[in-house]
């Protein structure tokens, strides 16, 4: 795998093309993963690096608590899920509620678990 911080998913239409990939569902989020076509890596200088973008609707409160479970699933891939991130591949994770209160070893493990996951091993 590679050993640099992925890059950030910005544009809607990049969030938007991940949900046509793989979802990959667990008790604090959703995991959306879709391997990019080579033409469309427009970040080729770039390297082909695992892109990440992290949605928290507003269903799951205000301002601050949004802002709160963002940073506590970005602080989760940049500490333990980024290494395990496979390159040409972007990956969308849409918050849950609970991915607020759950103690963060918890929500370490199975964003780990659900990265590390084949797509072999789906149905």
């Amino acid at each position: 795998m590679n050993e640099q911080k992925p890059l950030r998913l910005r544009k809607r239409a990049e969030f938007l093309a991940v949900r046509s990939g793989e979802k990959r569902r667990g008790p604090f989020f959703l995991l959306e993963v879709k391997k990019r076509e080579p033409a469309e890596s427009a970040a080729a200088k770039a390297g082909d690096r695992p892109r990440v973008g992290i949605t928290v609707t507003k269903k799951n409160g205000n301002a601050v608590i949004r802002n709160r479970i963002r940073r506590r699933l970005n602080e989760a891939v940049r500490t333990h899920a980024a290494g395990d991130m496979a390159d040409g591949t972007d990956y969308v994770i849409v918050a849950r509620r609970d991915a607020l209160d759950a103690p963060f070893t918890e929500l370490v493990r199975e964003l780990a678990r659900r990265v590390a996951k084949k797509a072999e091993q789906k149905r």
